[in-house]
């Protein structure tokens, strides 16, 4: 499957109003529903503020029908939390492409952004800024995953996280 959006319009619209970005953080207003929706359409949610702030969102999903456990759904969507809420703060993006593979073994998300980017090894400067990076990344290696992130200043952010599923 290869689209733009995921998802009826309809559903999207009320989405837009469930889903918003609170002190800059990206938060779903309903209770997170892996079992009705699946992990893409949860985190599709979470792009609503990105869409009314006028960023094209793109979807990639090749995958169909994968397993994925209900603690692997969650730390994949607070990743796309995390990403979503930097993209809407600070990268200026005008497009958004969310990658979700079967890789061996595993599942992968990939986020990137065409906004402004960022120097990885600069030192952080300002309040709390790259926090919900490294909080990320601990969590992602505390369930035997690995973190990818690649970013340049002037030529966007990728955010590559890979769970395994065994």
């Amino acid at each position: 499957m290869n689209h733009d959006d995921v998802g009826d319009p309809m559903d999207q619209s009320a989405a837009l109003s469930e889903v918003m970005a609170i002190k800059g953080i990206i938060q779903d207003q309903h209770p997170v529903d892996f079992y009705a929706l699946g992990v893409a359409g949860c985190i599709d949610r979470l792009a609503a503020p990105l869409r009314r702030a006028g960023v094209t969102v793109h979807w990639h999903t090749p995958h169909h029908g994968i397993e994925i456990s209900s603690s692997a759904a969650a730390l994949l969507y607070h990743v796309a939390q995390e990403a979503f809420s930097n993209t809407l703060n600070y990268a200026g993006a005008s497009e958004l492409t969310i990658r979700l593979n079967a890789v061996y073994h595993g599942i992968q998300l990939t986020i990137t952004d065409d906004g402004s980017g960022f120097e990885i090894h600069a030192a952080p400067s300002g309040r709390r800024h790259g926090f919900g990076l490294l909080m990320m990344s601990i969590a992602v290696h505390d369930a035997g995953g690995t973190v990818d992130i690649d970013s340049e200043v002037g030529r966007g952010t990728s955010v590559r996280v890979t769970l395994p599923l065994d």
